[in-house]
């Protein structure tokens, strides 16, 4: 019998789908009981004495069926009764002697002189946990007289078949799926592109140095990019040239990736603290030109990096910033951060306070109107 499975496919955050499958593991194993002169084993045996047959392995235990003609229980002295027991000790370095329990599930049968089971004289237990009982007994599996009038006792012999089911082990294996869908790779390409510059018809001076894009791209990107390249310019048939003030090279070049690829490039400085601040240093710069472009992904994903860098230094610098390009999430976490008087009085010992108090004297006036510790509201 094919062990039992269940598979179950779920998504990941790419969509992809992994498909796992739960098997049941099971091993059978059968017996069959030859009785040959039935009505002399009857006579001969004792009420309440049984034959007790060879052991036969299943699943890496020793099981042992035992023949009872004559039944000692009252109610069931006109049967023939058939129990199996699990032998104590299972085989040595098998996986059943591993695991300590087990879990069977047994079967008897009357066969036919063809050698097939009679249905009604079949008896089927459900799952046992053969660790809490040593075995089972089918008192009532057959009437003698029932038999002896039957047509399955022939010339005084009749066979019987035991069918043992171990479970083994439930375990999960991973299947490979049918069909492989790859990771998206848009961004990927779009970076090509724009490296490549292949097609591209427009080209911005950016501090000194150039850099050449693609129009229906970053319209597609920023509505402010849209307005400058297809409002004013679009009459023109050549390579439009647009000039970019106040903003650095790096930062515009940071920009255009992230419009073409929906990612930043990480910094690969090996000094941590020289990282650290060209990583704070450029979020500032980009957070200004993501407003600018109306990239409100690209703004939030600066606002995030900031909040990692939150210090008695650039505190003030960060909420002026906040303040300017309207970043509430910011401004909520540098007003926490100055809530502790200790902090408050360090700040306010620093050139960027004087800064903070000229540039945004509101957000001076919330510093000191909220009480220390108390939450903050924006609202």
């Amino acid at each position: 019998m094919p062990p039992p499975t269940g598979s179950a496919a779920s998504a990941d955050g790419t969509g992809a789908l992994s498909r796992v499958a739960i098997i049941g593991a099971a091993e059978t194993g059968s017996q069959l009981l030859e009785i040959e002169g039935y009505s002399h084993t009857r006579e001969q045996l004792p009420t309440g004495c049984a034959v007790t047959l060879p052991p036969f392995s299943v699943g890496g235990h020793s099981w042992q069926l035992a023949y009872y003609p004559n039944n000692e229980i009252p109610d069931y002295a006109d049967f023939i009764t058939i129990s199996v027991a699990r032998l104590p000790e299972p085989e040595p370095g098998s996986a059943a002697a591993a695991a300590g329990g087990v879990r069977a599930r047994v079967s008897l049968s009357l066969l036919d002189q063809a050698g097939d089971p009679v249905p009604s004289r079949t008896r089927t237990t459900t799952p046992i946990d053969f660790s809490c009982i040593a075995g089972v007994s089918f008192h009532d599996f057959i009437n003698r007289a029932w038999l002896e009038q039957s047509e399955y006792l022939v010339d005084d012999r009749l066979t019987i078949r035991c069918d043992v089911v171990v479970t083994l082990e439930v375990r999960t294996e991973e299947t490979p799926p049918m069909v492989t869908v790859p990771p998206p790779d848009l961004h990927q390409h779009l970076g090509a592109l724009l490296a490549a510059k292949e097609g591209a018809d427009v080209t911005f001076q950016v501090a000194g140095e150039t850099f050449c894009a693609h129009r229906c791209v970053l319209a597609a990107r920023s509505p402010v990019f849209k307005a400058e390249l297809f409002g004013a310019m679009k009459e023109g048939t050549g390579a439009a040239v647009v000039r970019v003030d106040d903003m650095e090279a790096d930062v515009f070049k940071a920009l255009l990736h992230f419009v073409y690829t929906d990612t930043l490039d990480d910094c690969d400085c090996r000094d941590d603290s020289v990282k650290q601040q060209k990583e704070a240093s450029m979020a500032q710069h980009l957070l200004v030109a993501a407003d600018r472009y109306n990239l409100e992904r690209l703004k939030l994903i600066c606002e995030e990096k900031l909040l990692k860098h939150i210090d008695t230094d650039s505190v003030t610098a960060f909420l002026v910033l906040a303040e300017q390009h309207n970043c509430s999430g910011l401004k909520k976490a540098c007003l926490q951060f100055l809530r502790s008087p200790t902090v408050l009085s360090d700040v306010m010992a620093t050139d960027g306070f004087e800064h903070l108090a000229r540039s945004c004297p509101s957000v001076l006036e919330l510093i000191i109107s909220v009480p220390t510790h108390a939450p903050v509201d924006l609202v």
